[in-house]
């Protein structure tokens, strides 16, 4: 099958498999897990942030983020399309006991402007609504179409919103993508943030975890919140050893993944009843929408496995998403493929 539900379906690679089988291990409850120990130091280095904490997924960084920076009954504002919001099982509220306020981006990129950040601000000290305590944002933007937020728009909505006393948290899960597309670093790219969450097993092609980054007073916080979700790993260097050859090597192969999703948009653009905007695909995720096939995303996908083809469908789209284990040869057969189901 030629996968292309999502990066998180990639294998190891003989390098992480042969690092993980050798890696120097300890209790990481106790922070005696060399392995991962270093493999937090690096990420630290790495966004030139004070420090970072190994944790098992991107929901459980996140959420973890979520409760460190805010109080119960605050609100969080959030773009209505992200992934904290909508894929995370309503986390926030039993955990953290916040509310969301959410803002439609006026983009199709799905990243929010200050003006539209502003008008959703609710100050504290009001005596009838919740006091505004975090700021979310998301780079790539999954359902944008893997949309990249610059720096200098970043770095506005963070400052901003800092000079209000309200932190910003990034979940940037694909944030490695980002900065590839851009061509620069991701500690450039999330310098003004507060927290940033990135994911391990997207484009970097790790088995499993993510890494949350901050200040060495919030990552502090957050392994007492890690501990009390279950997400005290012992032996856990087994694992990060993976981590650490994703962190180092992946990013330098993550534009082959841009190339290819770009050559599947082109090879799909003018198939009938596909609707796509080849410029909003500057990442690995292409979304286009199958409304005038006639088809359901279901019907279609269907087809698509009939053919050897994975895809994920969601309302009137569908969503294919490259990665290291999907060649261009591939993409030319996941494009025929599809051409076969809807003509």
């Amino acid at each position: 099958m030629i996968d292309l539900r999502s990066d998180t379906v990639t294998k190891p690679t003989p390098e992480m498999r042969a690092a993980m089988a050798a890696a120097d291990v300890g209790d990481d409850v106790y922070g005696e897990d060399p392995t991962v120990n270093r493999l937090q130091e690096r990420a630290a280095e790495i966004f030139e942030k004070e420090a970072a904490l190994f944790v098992a997924s991107g929901t459980m960084g996140n959420q973890i983020a979520v409760k460190v920076h805010t109080l119960p009954g605050e609100e969080v504002i959030i773009e209505e399309r992200s992934h904290i919001y909508n894929y995370e099982l309503g986390m926030s509220a039993i955990l953290a006991g916040v509310s969301f306020r959410t803002v439609r981006s006026a983009n199709r990129s799905g990243h929010l402007t200050w003006p539209e950040v502003e008008q959703a601000f609710r100050p504290k000290g009001s005596d009838h609504s919740p006091a505004t305590g975090l700021l979310c944002l998301e780079n790539t933007h999954n359902f944008g179409g893997g949309s990249v937020m610059n720096a200098e728009l970043c770095t506005e909505l963070c400052r901003r919103a800092n000079e209000l006393d309200v932190p910003v948290h990034m979940d940037g899960a694909r944030i490695f993508n980002a900065a590839a597309a851009l061509g620069i670093s991701v500690a450039d790219l999330t310098r003004h943030c507060n927290s940033v969450q990135f994911c391990l097993s997207k484009g970097l092609g790790a088995p499993v975890g993510s890494v949350l980054v901050g200040s060495r007073e919030f990552i502090n916080e957050a392994h007492f919140w890690r501990k009390r979700m279950g997400g005290g790993m012992r032996q856990a260097g087994i694992v990060a050893a993976a981590g650490l050859i994703a962190i180092e090597e992946s990013p330098k192969r993550l534009v082959e993944d841009h190339e290819n999703a770009r050559a599947l948009a082109c090879g799909i653009t003018n198939l009938s009843g596909i609707s796509l905007d080849l410029s909003t695909v500057t990442t690995n995720i292409v979304i286009f929408d199958v409304h005038s096939t006639g088809r359901s995303p279901d019907q279609i996908c269907d087809g698509l496995r009939s053919n050897g083809v994975l895809a994920s469908g969601f309302g009137t789209s569908i969503r294919m998403v490259t990665h290291r284990d999907i060649s261009h040869g591939d993409v030319e057969t996941a494009v025929g493929a599809l051409a076969k189901v809807v003509e």
